[in-house]
C-alpha cells in the first residue's frame, strides 16, 4: 500500500462526516499482517451497535484492543470484550483507556464487569485491573474481602468510605503489605499506628508526613536529621519543632515548612525558602486535598507563596474572582496548570501559555481549550514570520477560503496540514492534498471532503466493498 494512501485512510477513519456504510466496511476490513481498521475507526464516539458487533466479532485481537481501550466508547459497550478469546483482550479492557487529556473524563467499567475481571484467568488481566486509573470507588471498596492480597491492598485506596470493620481487618490482615498499606492510612489519626510505622524502614518516610506522630518520634528524627522533609510537612508536629525546622540548615526542610496550612502570611514569608522554577507544588497536600473547598482555595490562591498557588492553579473550582487573581499572577506555572484545569482561563492567558510554549504539551492544552481565542487570529497572524501562528489563522471564522487555499501551499508542514482539514478549503485543492504525503491524512478527516472520495481511499487502500 502506497504510504500516503495509508495516510489518506487514517484520516478517512477519523472524519467526522464518514457515512455509516463506509464505516461499516471500513470496521469488516481484515486485509492480514498490519491490514486492519485505523485506530480513528476504532475510538470513535457515538459507535452503533452495528459498528461495535463488527468489532467485537473482528478476527483481528489488535482491532478489540483498540476498541477495549477507546476512551470515546460507553462503558457498557466495552464491557462486551469481558468473555473475549484473547487475554490480551481483556487485559487491555481491565486496564482501560490510557487517556494524557487531564480534561477527558473516562467513565468506569460496571462493577459486576470489574469483580469477573479480577477473577480472571489469566493474571495479566488481574493485574491490569488492579493497576487500572479508571475503578469506580465502588468497586475498589468491594475487594476488601477479596482473596488476593494484591486486591486486598488496592482496596485501601477507598479507606475513608470503608466500614470499620473491614478497616480492622485489613489492618490486621495476613499479608504484610496489605496491613502496611492500612496502616499508612490509619496513621493519620491514630498515634500508636504511626509510632509503629516509623521503625519500620519501608513506611517511616510515608508516616512522618501524615500521621499522628509522637514528639518522641519527632524530636529523635529532628535529633538525628532523618525524614526531615517529610517531617516538616507533618500536620501534628508540635510548633516549636516547626520553628525549628524553620530555620533549618537544609533549604528542602525550609521549604516544606513554608507551605505548612496553619501559618498566616507574615510567618509563612519570614521563611528563608525558594521554590523552584518549575515545581508545581505536587508536595502542597493539603491544598490538593482541597481543591473543591473555597476556604482552602482562597487561603492558597491568596497566598504570596508560588508553591501555594500552583497548587491551588489546578482547581478546576476556582471562583471568578481567584481566576482572576491567579490569572494576573506573573508565574508561567500557575498560567500553565490553569490552561490544563480550568474551564474559564481567561484568552490572554491561554495566549500566553501558547505564545510562550509553542509546540508543547502545555501549549496543545492551551490551544485545545473551549476558550482558545478564535476571532481576530486571522488579520493578526496570517502574515506573521512564525508558522506555529499562521496555523492559529484556521481557528479563526472570518478566513476566507481563499486564505485558507494559500496556507495549504505554506513552508510550514504544520500550517499546511491545518488548512488541509478545513472545511473551507476549495474541493479541487482538497482532491489535491489527498495525494500529497504529508497532507493526505488532514485531507482524509476534511468533513468537506465528498463522499465519493471517502469511498476511492477505501478503494484505493484496498478495503473491500
Amino acid at each position: 500500500m502506497v504510504a500516503f494512501h495509508a495516510s489518506a485512510l487514517d484520516g478517512v477513519a477519523r472524519n467526522s462526516a464518514l457515512p455509516t456504510p463506509l464505516l461499516l466496511r471500513l470496521l469488516a476490513f481484515h486485509g492480514g499482517g498490519d491490514r486492519r481498521p485505523p485506530r480513528g475507526a476504532l475510538q470513535r464516539a457515538g459507535l452503533s451497535a452495528s459498528a461495535v458487533r463488527l468489532i467485537l466479532a473482528h478476527p483481528d485481537p489488535g482491532v478489540r484492543i483498540d476498541f477495549a481501550m477507546s476512551a470515546r466508547a460507553e462503558p457498557a459497550q466495552r464491557a462486551r470484550l469481558a468473555d473475549d478469546p484473547s487475554f490480551k483482550v481483556r487485559a487491555a479492557l481491565a486496564y482501560g483507556p490510557e487517556a494524557y487529556d487531564p480534561r477527558t473524563k473516562v467513565a468506569p467499567l460496571p462493577d459486576a464487569v470489574c469483580v469477573r475481571l479480577l477473577d480472571d484467568p489469566a493474571p495479566a488481566v488481574r493485574t491490569a485491573l488492579l493497576d487500572s486509573p479508571h475503578l469506580a470507588s465502588s468497586f475498589v471498596a468491594s475487594m476488601a474481602a477479596h482473596r488476593s492480597s494484591a486486591a486486598r491492598r488496592e482496596a485501601v485506596r477507598a479507606w475513608e468510605i470503608l466500614p470499620p470493620g473491614e478497616r480492622s481487618a485489613l489492618l490486621a490482615d495476613p499479608d504484610p503489605e496489605v496491613r502496611r498499606a492500612a496502616a499508612l492510612w490509619e496513621c493519620r489519626r491514630d498515634a500508636r499506628v504511626t509510632a509503629e510505622l516509623v521503625r519500620d524502614p519501608k513506611s517511616a518516610a510515608d508516616a512522618l508526613r501524615r500521621g499522628l506522630v509522637l514528639r518522641t518520634d519527632a524530636e529523635r528524627c529532628v535529633a538525628e536529621r532523618t525524614h526531615l522533609v517529610a517531617l516538616a510537612g507533618n500536620p501534628s508536629l508540635p510548633a516549636d519543632l516547626v520553628e525549628r525546622l524553620a530555620v533549618d540548615s537544609d533549604a528542602a526542610v525550609r521549604l516544606a515548612v513554608s507551605a505548612r496550612p496553619e501559618l498566616d502570611e507574615t510567618r509563612r514569608m519570614a521563611i528563608d525558602f525558594a521554590a523552584g522554577d518549575f515545581d508545581r507544588g505536587d508536595s502542597v497536600q493539603w491544598v490538593r486535598d482541597g481543591l473543591a473547598d473555597p476556604e482552602v482555595l482562597r487561603r492558597a490562591a491568596a497566598s504570596a507563596h508560588p508553591l501555594l498557588r500552583r497548587a491551588a492553579a489546578r482547581s478546576p473550582h476556582l471562583p471568578p474572582d481567584l481566576l482572576g487573581l491567579l490569572a494576573r499572577v506573573e508565574d508561567p506555572v500557575v498560567e500553565d496548570l490553569l490552561g490544563i484545569h480550568h474551564p474559564d482561563t481567561p484568552e490572554e492567558v491561554l495566549m500566553r501559555v501558547y505564545a510562550r510554549l509553542g509546540g508543547t504539551f502545555s501549549a496543545w492544552m492551551a490551544e485545545t481549550h473551549p476558550r482558545f481565542p478564535r476571532e481576530g487570529l486571522a488579520a493578526r497572524y496570517a502574515d506573521h514570520p512564525d508558522g506555529n501562528y499562521r496555523r492559529l489563522v484556521v481557528r479563526d471564522p472570518a478566513a476566507t477560503p481563499a486564505l485558507i487555499e494559500r496556507l495549504s501551499h505554506d513552508t510550514a508542514v504544520w500550517t499546511r496540514q491545518a488548512a488541509a482539514g478545513d472545511p473551507r478549503l476549495p474541493l479541487h485543492r482538497l482532491r489535491e492534498a489527498l495525494h500529497i504525503p504529508e497532507l493526505a491524512s488532514s485531507a482524509g478527516a476534511n468533513p468537506a471532503l465528498p463522499e465519493d472520495e471517502m469511498a476511492a481511499v477505501l478503494n484505493r487502500t484496498g478495503v473491500p466493498a
